[in-house]
Parts: C-alpha cells; structure tokens; sequence
C-alpha cells in the first residue's frame, strides 16, 4: 500500500472514531439527561417561563435534554409521574400538600406563585359571600381544596356543581356563582361581555387566604437520585421566568406558538392578560420581589387550615416540601 493510501486510511480511522464518540455522546445526553416537563393544564400563559427557556436555549446551556409534554384527559400530570413518564409538574401548594398527605413524597425545586388567583364570582352584582346556599361551580378536579375550605369557615354553604374547565353554565345562568383563576377564568368571564363590578367578586387572597400557588414539584425518589439534573432545570426555568418578566411582549410570541401548536381555543387578547396577572402573582406581597420560594409561614398556615376543614389527616411541614 503506498503512502497516499495509508494517509487516507489514518484520516478515515479518525474521523471514525470521532464520529463514533459523537455518536457516544449524543446517546448518553439522550440517556442520562432526557428530562420531561408536564405542567398540570394545557399550553397556556400560566407556564411562559418553561416554553420561554426551552425556545431561548435555557435548558439546553445547562446541559439539558427537556421535553415539555402537556397532560391530557387520560394521562393527567400527576399520574404521569407516578407511571415515571415524567420527571417533574407544577401543582399549587394545596394539591402538593394532599398528595404528600396521600403517601407520595414530593419535593419543590421551584416556587413561582407567591400570591393566591382564586376568586368567587357572583352573579346579579351581589357578594359571594352573602349568597348562604348558592349553586357554585366548581373544578371537577384538581385545585378546589382551599375553596372548600372558604364554604366550611365561613359558613356559606355553598351547594358545589362541577365542571371540567369552562364558564359555560355559569353565563347560560344554571348557577348562582362559580370559582375562577384571577388569571383565566375571570379573564373569561369578562370577555363574554357580562356585567360585572368588583363587588361580585371575592379574592381569597384579600380576606385572610393568600397562600402561595403554582410551584416545581418532582417526586423524593427521583430527587434523591437526580439532585444536579432538578436544581439545572429550576435553575433555567428562573431564568426562563425572569426574562419573560423583562421581555412580556416577545414572551407572549412564544405562549401563542405552544397555543396554536396544541390546538388550543384562546386568544392572544386572554393570553396576555393571563401573563400580565401571572407574573403580577409571582410578587411577593412583603419583599416587592420575585423571590422564587417556598414560604414556611405559609406551608404551615395552609397545611393547619386543609386539617381543620378535614382535607389532610395530618400535618404536612416545610421540611417534608424542600430539597435536602
């Protein structure tokens, strides 16, 4: 063999052996550092900051493989992390506290909502909590605990009508009031032309009831065993929120591409009011910052709420909540 021949055959070993160490690595990101995000709904403003980190790299700079998978009917959030088909989800701090309580041990790696969305709405222009035995619509799962607390301390009496995830029968007039985000069904409600003033609205968070929301959750198990891959990913999400945050109108570029990629019925009208309430919510009402935390006081204060309304069997404390 002469010597261009065994040139070529040095420069076609090594650029072998490099393609094959790519190959290498590539199936080792995939393997080791796959990682599948599934908020608790579907695509919507109330998660900009995860498809804001995704879409600038975020996730990606931090050595990340992230997939955001959203639930459906049938695969819901939480039953996707149990089946291990997801690594993390967001749920507010009511939800987190009565699945700790059920048996399944959780840790918050990121707590984004400070402040509480929930609201009563009131038809006729009268106060929620004048109406004693009112038709109420509310969720037909997920976040309605601390509503049903609401109805038991303030002996309201409320008789509850379930719904999955509109306000249709409260504007058809077949109930009295109903529950609503302050970030999306209230939104809702207003854009149908109702009338409605401030008076038939009751905020929770005005009337001693201001517990923190939507946070970062994966299971113990897979904490214990992932430390540096969780904190990476809350580490980009916060960067992902905090740019949405200084960047409201490009941010709401990016929800509208996770809308219409996920066939969702919306306008981008709702959609920014729902981002502009989001990262008001995310204020801390005491600092005046984003603080990113869970709050002590507040695990504490909710968790001996949920027991005296019979919602947990048992304390659930801070420590049990965070990373340690």
């Amino acid at each position: 063999m002469d010597n261009k021949n065994i040139s070529f055959c040095h420069k076609m070993s090594r650029f072998i052996s490099v393609f094959l160490l790519f190959l290498v690595g590539v199936h080792h990101l995939q393997a080791q550092e796959k990682f599948i995000f599934t908020p608790q709904w579907t695509a919507q403003a109330q998660f900009a900051g995860y498809y804001v980190a995704q879409e600038k790299g975020f996730y990606k700079e931090a050595g990340l493989n992230v997939e955001i998978v959203h639930p459906s009917l049938t695969q819901p959030a939480m039953k996707r992390i149990q089946n291990k088909e997801s690594q993390a989800t967001t749920l507010q701090l009511s939800q987190a506290l009565e699945i700790v309580d059920s048996g399944i041990e959780l840790v918050n790696i990121l707590q984004t909502s400070m402040n509480n969305a929930l609201t009563i709405v009131s038809r006729r222009g009268m106060n929620p909590l004048t109406q004693k035995g009112a038709r109420v619509g509310i969720w037909a799962s997920g976040s309605s605990q601390l509503a049903r607390c609401v109805n038991i301390k303030e002996h309201l009496d409320y008789e509850w009508v379930p719904f999955a995830s509109n306000v249709n029968l409260f504007v058809a007039g077949a109930i009295d009031a109903t529950v609503a985000m302050s970030y999306n069904e209230y939104y809702q409600l207003l854009q149908t032309g109702l009338p409605m003033d401030e008076k038939c609205v009751y905020r929770l968070s005005e009337h001693g009831y201001n517990f923190q929301e939507d946070g970062v959750y994966v299971t113990r198990d897979y904490y214990n065993k992932h430390r540096d891959q969780t904190k990476k990913f809350a580490q980009a999400s916060r960067k992902g929120w905090e740019w949405a945050a200084a960047h409201p109108d490009e941010t709401l570029d990016i929800v509208m591409k996770y809308v219409q990629e996920n066939h969702i019925i919306t306008n981008r009208t709702l959609q920014k009011l729902m981002l502009e309430e989001i990262l008001r919510l995310q204020v801390d009402r005491d600092s005046g910052k984003r603080e990113f935390r869970l709050r002590p006081d507040m695990v504490k204060k909710l968790s001996q709420l949920l027991m005296e309304c019979e919602m947990l069997k048992r304390e659930v404390t801070y420590e049990q909540l965070i990373a340690q």
